[in-house]
């Protein structure tokens, strides 16, 4: 099995996540393919404009990606 991920950028991204209660993880993006994880996360406890609340801490939404992981089988489904 292979696995990739999905960034959530969108308010129903992230409302359809927090709602199913998956895994969320933070990434800063720090230049041409290169990324920092900045909190291995868990579930989306609160949304706003500005920020995301995972596992009790606030990340700044135009500072870091969220993303999901995304299982895909050797047919790419």
């Amino acid at each position: 099995m292979k696995y990739t991920y999905k960034v959530l950028k969108s308010d129903i991204e992230l409302f359809a996540a927090a709602l199913s209660q998956v895994r969320v993880y933070v990434v800063q993006p720090l230049g041409e393919d290169l990324i920092d994880i900045v909190d291995y996360g868990g579930a989306v406890e609160k949304i706003t404009p500005e920020s995301i609340k995972i596992n009790g801490s606030y990340f700044f939404r135009n500072q870091f990606e969220f993303r999901v992981d995304v299982k895909k089988d050797s047919a790419g489904m």
